[in-house]
């Protein structure tokens, strides 16, 4: 019987992802049939991992630091012996390979990486930036390839490309583009790998030998950091480790793998043996960041455009489109670092931005005092807390809050006690405003069922009370000289999750619209673990913290559960996963589908923010994300742009987007979610 086909939704190359792998082998000096033989056995790893470009370190066939010994006719021939040995040895292997090799070509020696794909030998670029300072010697030993372009060299029995001019790129797997550059190249003020990227590379690499001092590693993440973000590419670095040459230097074999900017991995440093890390680069998320971004077109415009002036070297990699799996770490709330330390930092720059973006505003509008209606939940507390803290910064007294319940026909008396319990507990100016027999009178003059006792509570009834909660608020701003402080979220905004008009969708300034529902949770922990508040506020903060997120217009059913907002709609957590990928990352459903089947299908996989209640942990599987990514879209897409196209003003938090009209994100108010839905549909399995 024979074993089914996975679909190819499973594979990484359907979504436009290449496995790329940094390897750092154990060397021999100076041996180039030995590193050959090991560099073989690191390759044949690599293809057992499903790896597509293996990088290795500078002159790893040869070894880097044999000084006048790479001027040798007989180390000239070995390595070009190893190189035949290595293209012939892996001619049945997957993983495209960049070796380095020293190269003599018409009277010169070349500090070389050579490209290999299956027994092909694709091209040999050489370096183009020598050190010849402090413990470097290079222009003693090798020519630059500084303005080596359009030439071929034979090499290992066959005529292949020779220059700095060349990108490798894949015929059957279209965003596998690759650039190689060495070493110095990337501690240049100009390396080639930006113009490399600018004609297309996607993935820019770097062989690497880089003698070990105190804090060059630092230096090098940064460098790979700073150039991956530069040029909107991944960038793969390999350096020189065990078996190296320690006559007057050291080696940590320091590997790194970035991608725009972000760390996808890193190599354990000086260890004994060889090493190889594994990471999914993401050429989607380039590509459509490149498009997103004029100024990299701007770039490549000022540079001459220098896709003219390289020469794109085709290959065939011959994608099986299998199920691999995923070697990336991705996070479950990307709004939400994973990392104490990150965490940390994120939560300081985003309240700070919102207390920044409040004091200015009132400042602005000449308001002599906030007005916040509070219900006890989530997002009314943490603008709450944004506004005291913005108030005690302007060095106002905190009376000069005005915090308003505003019991409905569905308000618990939980709620209703710790929103009463937290303006105390802070020292804002507290009121209660009962809006429901305003509410009865206006369902009353509407003629609705409610108010002849039939228990009909469609979207009339709730709204009914949501509008009468925000005009309320407003009259009170107008008669107490102040501003109404928003509470609505962004993960709100994204679903259309607000009433429209005079309701929660409007105030004088959105303090919470930047912030998604997942991070303010983490906000308002972040405020409790730094001491910004006494032991009371606190308590009262965790029992917020604690409750049901619900708009509690709705009273509780026979038996007596109460109206849930995430069972009507979705989960906030999967839907602020669908949001990142979608406004920042413009990603295809089918791709966000496949992203959040491997960040939440398994409980057990990953990293949870620290804190995270284990109670509260849960995963999804397929079924369930399309489920809810379903109406994610049609939401987002057909029924709320409307509201979102006539937002108050409210500062932009995170980098991961936001959604005014006048900042991230412009559409029409009348669009159709048909693309989305039926991209999602024809390609989930």
């Amino acid at each position: 019987m024979e074993t089914p086909v996975p679909h190819r939704f499973y594979s990484i190359h359907t979504h436009e992802m290449v496995r790329v792998a940094a390897t750092t082998p154990r060397g021999t000096v100076g041996d180039p049939a030995a590193n050959a033989e090991a560099a073989i056995a690191l390759v044949e790893k690599a293809a057992a991992s499903h790896v597509d470009l293996i990088v290795f370190p500078e002159l790893s066939l040869s070894s880097y630091a044999i000084d006048d010994l790479h001027m040798q006719a007989a180390q000239h021939k070995a390595t070009e012996a190893a190189i035949a040995r290595l293209a012939a040895a892996t001619a049945s292997l997957a993983p495209v390979m960049l070796v380095g090799a020293a190269i003599p070509r018409n009277g010169r020696l070349y500090n070389c990486a050579v490209a290999i794909a299956r027994g092909r030998i694709l091209g040999a670029v050489p370096k183009t930036f020598l050190p010849n300072y402090r413990e470097f010697y290079e222009k003693r030993w090798f020519a630059s390839g500084a303005g080596i372009t359009g030439l071929e060299i034979d090499l290992a029995g066959q005529r292949v490309p020779f220059g700095t001019d060349l990108i490798f790129a894949a015929s059957d797997l279209p965003h596998f583009v690759f650039h190689a550059e060495i070493c110095e190249d990337f501690w240049s003020p100009t390396p080639p790998s930006t113009n490399g990227a600018l004609a297309g590379a996607y993935i820019c690499c770097n062989l690497s030998a880089s003698p070990i001092l105190i804090g060059k590693a630092r230096d090098r993440a940064m460098l790979a950091s700073a150039q991956s973000s530069r040029a909107i590419c991944a960038y793969v670095f390999s350096a020189s480790g065990p078996g190296e040459s320690t006559t007057d230097l050291a080696w940590d074999g320091q590997s790194l793998i970035h991608e725009n900017g972000d760390l996808l991995k890193e190599s354990q440093r000086f260890r004994c043996e060889a090493d190889t890390i594994i990471a999914d680069i993401d050429v989607a998320r380039l590509r459509i960041e490149r498009m997103r971004n004029g100024t990299f077109n701007d770039a490549a415009r000022l540079a001459g455009d220098p896709e003219y002036d390289f020469r794109r070297i085709i290959f065939e990699h011959h994608p099986d489109f299998a199920d691999v799996g995923l070697r990336r770490d991705l996070r479950r709330f990307p709004f939400v670092p994973n990392t104490p330390e990150r965490l940390d930092a994120d939560c300081y720059e985003a309240f700070n931005i919102q207390v920044e973006g409040l004091m200015k505003r009132m400042e602005a509008s000449r308001a002599e005092r906030l007005v916040i209606g509070v219900s006890g939940g989530l997002d009314s507390t943490h603008a709450l807390i944004v506004a005291v803290k913005a108030v005690d910064r302007m060095k106002i007294s905190r009376d000069r809050v005005l915090g308003y319940t505003m019991p409905g026909f569905a308000t618990s008396d939980g709620t209703k006690a710790n929103a009463w319990a937290l303006m105390r507990a802070l020292g804002v100016a507290g009121a209660e405003v009962d809006i429901r027999p305003a509410a009865q009178q206006m369902l009353a003059d509407l003629d609705h069922p409610y108010s002849r006792g039939e228990p009909i509570y469609d979207v009339t009834f709730e709204n009914v009370q949501a509008g009468l909660r925000t005009d309320y608020l407003f009259r009170l701003a107008n008669q107490h000289c102040g501003m109404v402080v928003g509470t609505g979220d962004l993960s709100e905004l994204a679903l259309g999750w607000c009433t429209y008009g005079v309701g929660d969708h409007m105030s004088h300034y959105g303090v919470n619209a930047g912030v998604p529902k997942t991070l303010i949770q983490y906000l308002i922990r972040w405020t409790i673990a730094t001491d910004f508040w006494d032991i009371a506020t606190c308590a009262v903060l965790e029992a917020i913290l604690a409750t049901e997120i619900s708009p509690e217009l709705v009273p509780a059913d026979a038996n007596g559960l109460i109206q849930s907002t995430q069972d009507r709609i979705g989960p906030y957590e999967l839907h602020d996963f669908f949001l990142h990928y979608t406004i920042r990352q413009g990603l295809p459903p089918s791709k966000i589908a496949f992203l959040a089947l491997h960040a939440w299908g398994d409980i057990e996989a990953g990293r949870w923010p620290q804190g995270f209640p284990e109670a509260a942990r849960h995963a999804y599987d397929l079924s369930m994300i399309r489920k809810w990514l379903e109406e994610f879209l049609f939401r987002f897409f057909t029924t709320s742009q409307f509201k979102r196209s006539a937002l108050p003003n409210g500062p932009k938090v995170s980098g991961g987007g936001a959604l005014s009209p006048r900042g991230d994100w412009r559409a029409p108010s009348d669009g159709v979610a048909t693309a989305w839905l039926e991209e999602l549909r024809a390609n989930l399995p």
